[in-house]
């Protein structure tokens, strides 16, 4: 594979000149151009991907090895859709997709093996294709349904699916449609018999006439008929069930089926204002933590019989969901998850065909259980042993275990997590993503199933998500560093190939910009932990120090935003080069609860978020000062959704350490967010009140001394526009006057249009420049 990048120059490859004759793209001149000064302002750069270009995603290989399809949009294109295309596995000039080709003719997202690894089910615009490692492409149904979980029989000689809330079965040598199942969301029918006076009253009615007991015995008739004609056991799940999966056993006979019902939960309504028919419309949005919810359980279902055995565990109240994650290869013993409602719990299990349980493993965690690769696992080809992701020792690694219980072993160790597992479809290899050279670096290692020594495969320092091909031979990556946004490269899993680039991306605006790779530093928090930040001198934007700090903090609480590669906050990364082009020393810090760092890190926060995660930063800015020359009394801070929460926390119990803030969606009283992440953290508001009180800034309003901006989309579904409302009613309340509220009608949680993200941020520059600035009346 050639590189497309040449030594001294970046010159737009032919890849990005032509696509398919039939759909070509927008031209790009071959000339270079040279561009003009990169302005670096707030209107400018917050233009999104018309600035920086859209990156490659959505990649997935053909079922033959032979091609790579991504999503993409070429660079200073007119089209602002972005489109499919196509790449050979060796590379070379990537071809855009008829729109009219993608939902049938591509290759799905995901799909299933068979156990023979010959074939693979997919769902393609909402029907089943079967494909077969040659590629060959058999279309096994075309209807106005949208099938879903498609798979297929070990020698791959059926297909079976679920529409609606059953289960079908089609043999690929021809034959009928055969529904395997008949699942009713309703209660079952109760046969009574009269009693009394209606007893005596049909009795009569029987002896005395005729056409009664013709009527009657007609029925009978009928229902006898009947009876031999249905094949299909009805199974009833009641009024509130539903059927999340279901998957037919290696032998045929057996469905595995997960089941829920429906919680009786009271769900927000967010009204949204700005409407294509003028009139004000609601939003049904998500319930708060602490309300009822639904739970999943698990059973087994035998074709031949119609016998229904649910699955339990004991004691049986223990799990919250238990977890269908497959059929073993070669028996009819499925791989359950199950997961407590405290959180503290996975546990494994070996399910047979009769419904008894064995359990292979156990991981518990005082905290919450958590981290990378939690839904991690399955079965190995042997159908002896199951592998799995565990943070048993602190980081999450990868480990297997004998089927039928007994030591699990460890295939990898050390403080450095596995992010992602592949398994060769011959089932002797994994491909691994590790952190092992750095935390702030992913690379992508193969690794015997029986374990060993780990071969790393690829080379590019940064970031790198690969995705290897189905035939175990080329491995596409989508790699990103620092200062540049992920590019689509392929190579070989054969170490001695070089990685070709297959996309440029950027705009030749962007590339004409000042952006460096900010170094990654680690300051020393008051409990002796070393805790890694970004950060963006002045000097590195060759401008002078202004004695300012703002340290910013991301959002989400468990991401990595400190790292070798490509932010996904990059407009944000822009605005850093502006701050420090004004002066500002910015720090941008991975503080306790983000990931990538391990168990201790993630549940730092446990019934206490605004506490180890908001020293953090009090202690980043102690740095600041005595290691940057930052004068103490003109240090800010903002972040949006867990970072406008932090700033919240920062500016209300930390008075003396931020001058101004700007919380941007943010939550502000815990008890109002969703359940599935709060109650890990906080456990129940009920249960856990002080942990609540404790963590929640709307309680700690009063300590509000410095200048603090609020912003929020008021049609936000996740944080909702409620949590601002019941904020700024409290700082009225307690008569605060050093604060602005902006809102966005027409915005959600994460911001779409340019001209809202240059409004917050305009604001959010205005908010520093006049605080904590060099301008700043002091």
């Amino acid at each position: 594979m050639k590189s497309m990048i040449r030594h001294g120059a970046l010159v737009l490859p032919a890849l990005l000149l032509t696509t398919l004759a039939s759909t070509s793209a927008t031209a790009q001149s071959t000339t270079a151009v040279e561009p003009a000064a990169f302005e670096l302002t707030v209107a400018n750069i917050m233009r999104g991907e018309d600035l920086v270009g859209r990156s490659p995603d959505d990649i997935r290989w053909s079922v033959d090895s032979r091609e790579l399809f991504f999503r993409w949009r070429q660079p200073e294109s007119t089209d602002t859709t972005t489109h499919l295309y196509r790449v050979a596995a060796d590379g070379g000039e990537p071809r855009m997709v008829p729109d009219s080709l993608v939902e049938h003719a591509v290759p799905a997202r995901g799909g299933r093996w068979s156990s023979d690894r010959s074939h693979r089910a997919e769902i393609r615009g909402g029907d089943v294709y079967v494909v077969s490692r040659r590629g060959d492409i058999r279309r096994m149904t075309a209807t106005p349904t949208r099938e879903r979980s498609p798979h297929l029989s070990p020698d791959a000689s059926t297909v079976y699916f679920m529409s609606g809330s059953n289960v079908f079965a089609m043999d690929m040598d021809g034959g009928p449609l055969r529904q395997l199942t008949d699942i009713r969301t309703s209660d079952e029918p109760e046969e009574r018999e009269s009693e009394g006076q209606r007893a005596f009253l049909e009795a009569q009615q029987e002896e005395l006439f005729a056409v009664i007991r013709d009527e009657l015995a007609e029925e009978a008739h009928e229902e006898a008929v009947d009876s031999m004609r249905r094949e299909v056991k009805p199974l009833y799940i009641g009024e509130d069930g539903s059927l999340n999966s279901a998957e037919v056993s290696p032998s045929g006979r057996y469905v595995l089926l997960a089941i829920s019902e429906d919680a009786d939960t009271k769900r927000t309504i967010v009204p949204d204002y700005v409407t294509a028919t003028g009139y004000t419309e609601d939003l049904n949005a998500r319930s708060k933590v602490g309300d009822a919810r639904e739970g999943q359980r698990s059973a087994i279902l035998d074709l031949e019989t119609g016998d229904f055995t649910w699955i339990e565990v004991e004691p049986a109240d223990q799990e919250r969901s238990l977890i269908p994650m497959g059929w073993g290869p070669n028996s009819d013993r499925a791989l359950v998850m199950g997961l407590t409602a405290n959180n503290e719990d996975r546990r494994l299990y070996v399910v047979d065909s009769s419904g008894a349980v064995t359990l292979i493993d156990h991981l518990h965690d005082d905290a919450w259980v958590g981290g990378p690769g939690l839904y991690t696992m399955g079965w190995l080809p042997d159908g002896d042993r199951i592998y799995f992701v565990s943070e048993r020792s602190g980081f999450a690694h990868l480990y297997t275990v004998p089927a039928t219980g007994g030591e699990a072993t460890a295939l990898t160790a050390g403080d450095w997590e596995v992010t992602d597992v592949q398994l060769s479809l011959n089932g002797e290899t994994f491909y691994l993503t590790t952190s092992e050279i750095h935390p702030g670096e992913r690379q992508l290692y193969t690794l015997s199933a029986e374990g060993g020594e780990r071969v790393r495969i690829t080379s590019m320092d940064g970031w790198n998500e690969s995705l290897v091909s189905p035939d175990g031979e080329s491995v596409a990556v989508l790699h990103s560093r620092g200062n540049q946004p992920p590019e689509l490269f392929l190579r070989e899993t054969d170490r001695g190939s070089d990685p070709e680039q297959i996309t440029l991306s950027t705009t030749a605006e962007f590339r004409a910009g000042p952006w460096i790779r900010p170094e990654i530093i680690e300051f020393t928090a008051r409990d002796g932990v070393e805790v890694p930040a970004r950060i963006f001198r002045p000097e590195d934007l060759g401008a002078e120090p202004n004695g300012a700090a703002v340290l910013f903090v991301h959002g989400a609480g468990y991401l990595q935003n400190v790292h070798h590669g490509w932010s996904s906050y990059y407009r944000e990364y822009m605005f850093h080069h502006l701050l420090a082009s004004r002066g500002y020393t910015v720090l941008d810090v991975d503080y306790r609860g983000s990931s990538g760092y391990g168990r201790d890190w993630r549940t730092a926060i446990y019934r206490y978020m605004g506490g180890k995660d908001l020293t953090d930063f009090v202690d980043a800015a102690g740095y600041l000062v005595e290691n940057e020359s930052i004068d103490p009394d003109r240090i800010g801070l903002y972040g949006g959704s867990y970072g406008g929460f932090i700033t919240l926390m920062a500016m209300f119990t930390e008075p003396d350490v931020f001058a101004a803030g700007a919380a941007l969606r943010s939550v502000t009283d815990w008890a109002h967010y969703n359940h599935g992440y709060t109650s890990n953290i906080l456990n129940e508001p009920q249960d856990d009140g002080e942990a609540y009180r404790r963590s929640s800034p709307i309680y700690f309003a009063e300590g509000l001394e410095g200048h603090l901006l609020i912003a929020h989309g008021m049609v936000d579904t996740n944080v909702h526009f409620q949590d601002v409302v019941r904020l700024v009613q409290r700082l009225i309340e307690l008569g605060k006057t050093d604060w602005e509220l902006a809102v966005y009608p027409a915005e959600g949680h994460g911001f779409v249009r340019p001209e809202s993200w240059t409004d917050e941020y305009r604001r959010i520059l205005e908010l520093f420049e006049t605080t904590i600035g060099s301008t700043a009346q002091r």
